[in-house]
């Protein structure tokens, strides 16, 4: 059996000011496939949780499309030393973000993160100095950075959750459009959903 192929995905999180406007920004790179990119603002934070915020949302994505084995790259040495446990992680608001990202990691086969120059990491550098220029610009405060109303921060096991339940909607829909419209058998859809919320004590009664 062959190995799942490895996501490649560069991070990069900026701030001007720290604390002051910041955004994050990743890249996937996956075999015969366009490059995924997004970037965002993150209001007035400090470089460090840029950095951090987007190494989880890099995790998540790679989660979503199912990836099984992912070599990140960042530019932040701090953080590469942090989750390679070669650095303590002393800042209370980092321990957080580090708590989260490390249980984020668990639900993949292999993470390996990997220090590279500003050069090597050029793509997701702009894509948050494009964010930091148009979308935040300084003083901006969080609720202010994005239009779209803020939404509920998911915990590291509701994105597990959330992720099983994607990839189980995904290989029925490409089942379905590839053969049999039967095969898997709806109930059965159903059945494997509710058995992935109810192991994971996502139902309330």
């Amino acid at each position: 059996m062959s190995k799942a192929p490895v996501l490649n995905i560069h991070i990069d999180g900026a701030a001007r000011g720290n604390p002051g406007a910041a955004a994050y920004a990743y890249v996937i790179c996956r075999d015969g496939a366009p490059a995924l990119e997004e970037a965002g603002c993150l209001g007035n934070a400090t470089n460090n949780v840029a950095e951090y915020t987007a190494l989880l949302k890099a995790l998540q994505r790679a989660a979503q499309l199912g990836g099984k084995r992912l070599q990140i790259h960042s530019d932040s040495e701090l953080l590469v030393k942090q989750m390679n446990g070669e650095y303590r992680v002393k800042n209370e608001q980092l321990k957080d973000l580090f708590a989260e990202a490390k249980e984020l990691c668990r639900q993949f086969d292999l993470v390996t993160i990997r220090h590279v120059p500003r050069a090597q990491n050029s793509n997701a550098d702009r894509l948050c100095n494009e964010v930091l220029d148009g979308a935040c610009p300084p003083g901006t405060p969080a609720r202010e950075a994005k239009s779209a109303p803020p939404k509920h921060r998911l915990s590291a096991r509701e994105e597990m959750v959330r992720a099983e339940v994607l990839h189980c909607l995904q290989s029925a829909a490409q089942a379905w459009s590839h053969g049999d419209p039967r095969d898997p058998k709806p109930e059965q859809v159903w059945e494997q959903l509710w058995s992935i919320m109810e192991e994971n004590n996502m139902l309330r009664r």
